[in-house]
């Protein structure tokens, strides 16, 4: 190897390690950081416009601070306050006024005082009222003083003041905890309440005359965008008292109707004298013979149908063994709805369906009971009913999960489980749904057995057969009709595990 190399080499070691050393040496040190130190005056017109500044973070808790120490009253936060507690409602910039700012920029006068006004609510005295400070001179604050008067020519009373957002919150504890359990049933059955489900809007303002604090407050699905999806259901607060323990519902509003209360409004829902908007509404039962079956089938009010009705399931098999080619079974000979079973909770139906006994009586003289045959719930469809994610202008996203009713039964006839569904959406469409599952019929397998089925052991055919599924459909939509019609489903033959795939 030539010297040279040698020596170029030995340079680029050289430089390697002392470029390691340099950056171990300085491991762990915090980087320095190069800080924008604005000049004194770097806008334009030499900081005059700064007279009309906001309240920078550093401003504002100053005053607060000087408020604290100043009044010789506890203050209260805000976010927390009673109404019979004192607090500081809000802290803003006090612009000084127009003569003085315009003898500053124009003439060159003195640079007006910074200060704030703060509005505080003293809930704690004798006189409860609403006081506005004038505090400065900021960033440091020595003084204070009382502009109310000044302002609004007297004194202003405390019913006057703005609502705070913590009296929003009490009061929406006040209905939750209070009003709402008047009324177990109607707020149960009828508004589907289930302590989060509906949200409240305020109305203004809060009364008709002078010394009210009484508010109507409208209550609307708590879902996105719940502005339009009213419930129909309007409450009448009375919070005029310090005392939240003395908050009161002046008058209720429910479809079209007053109500002295919630208790009133119960009552009268007990006794039926209350016309209930719901968007779905049926009668169900259970024929001993052919299974599930709904009667008087409204949305919203309006008969959709008179009745839609599971009618037979019949299976027709094939085979090269007597059994198996001359089977017809049809289901409801042998008694679909005796042979509905039990619902096993978290897996034939969700954990937090309801879920009904059906009695029956056949093939003895004591009537039975299928405990927990059937089973209704809300079932999210996986997909938004309606969505859109704007990402022109401004950036935002609403949506609204598509969920539907789910009326269940499961029969288990011989080697078939029939999982019958009944599904009714938002926008009024009704589905019959039947999967079939439990386990496939064989025949022995032999001779030409593969024409009449797969094989799915060794000496095992699962047999070719067709399913038909029945239902009566009875439709009266736009008016009263005198025909019903039957559905006929056919499936196919099944897959090698004899599980079927969903119809209908």
């Amino acid at each position: 190897m030539h010297m040279r190399t040698v020596l170029i080499l030995l340079v680029l070691a050289l430089a390697t390690i002392f470029a390691l050393v340099c950056v171990l040496l300085t491991r762990g040190r915090a980087p320095s950081t190069c800080q924008h130190r604005p000049p004194e005056h770097e806008d334009a017109d030499d900081g005059q416009s700064l007279v009309f500044a906001d309240l920078t973070p550093e401003e504002m808790a100053q005053v607060v601070q000087y408020l604290q120490g100043s009044l010789g009253v506890q203050l209260v936060d805000a976010a927390r306050a009673k109404p019979s507690d004192n607090c500081i409602a809000s802290v803003d910039v006090q612009v000084p006024a127009k003569a003085e700012v315009l003898r500053f920029l124009d003439g060159g006068g003195p640079r007006p005082p910074r200060e704030a006004l703060a509005v505080l609510y003293f809930g704690s005295q004798p006189d409860p009222n609403v006081t506005e400070y004038v505090v400065g001179p900021l960033p440091t604050p020595v003084y204070h003083r009382d502009v109310t008067v000044q302002k609004y020519g007297g004194k202003v009373p405390y019913h006057r003041r703005p609502t705070l957002a913590v009296e929003y919150k009490q009061i929406a504890g006040f209905l939750k905890g209070q009003v709402f359990p008047t009324a177990p049933s109607f707020m149960r059955q009828v508004m589907e309440y289930d302590g989060a489900s509906l949200a409240a809007l305020t109305a203004a303002p809060r009364g008709l005359q002078s010394g009210d604090r009484i508010t109507w407050f409208a209550l609307f699905q708590n879902v996105s965008g719940f502005f339009v999806h009213p419930v129909g259901l309007e409450v009448l607060v009375d919070h005029s008292s310090l005392d939240i323990s003395r908050w009161a519902v002046s008058r209720v509003f429910y479809n079209g109707q007053y109500y002295r209360d919630m208790v009133q409004l119960e009552s009268a829902y007990a006794q039926g004298r209350i016309s209930v908007e719901k968007a779905w509404s049926f009668a169900f039962g259970m024929s001993v013979n052919t299974g599930l079956r709904l009667f008087d089938i409204r949305h919203k009010g309006e008969r959709v149908a008179y009745e839609i009705s599971v009618q037979e399931a019949l299976s027709v098999y094939g085979s090269n063994c007597p059994g198996g080619m001359s089977t017809r079974y049809m289901d409801g000979s042998f008694g679909i709805g005796r042979y509905t079973s039990p619902l096993v909770r978290g897996v034939d139906c969700p954990y937090v369906a309801t879920y009904l006994d059906v009695h029956y009586l056949a093939h003895s003289q004591v009537p039975r009971i299928s405990k927990s045959a059937l089973c209704i719930f809300e079932q999210n469809l996986g997909s938004p009913l309606r969505r859109h994610y704007s990402n022109l202008q401004s950036l935002y996203y609403g949506g609204l999960v598509n969920s539907a009713l789910v009326v269940r039964s499961i029969a288990t006839v011989g080697n078939y489980d029939y999982v019958w569904d009944f599904i009714f959406y938002q926008n009024g469409a009704i589905e019959g749904k039947v999967q079939a599952t439990g386990y496939l019929s064989s025949s022995f397998l032999h001779g030409d057995g593969l024409r009449y089925g797969n094989r799915v052991w060794e000496h095992t055919l699962g047999t070719i057969h067709t399913h038909s599924i029945n239902y009566k459909v009875d439709l009266d939509v736009g008016g009263r009709s005198c025909l019903s019609f039957d559905v006929c489903h056919f499936t196919g033959k099944p897959s090698a595990w004899g599980v079927l795939p969903p119809s209908l």
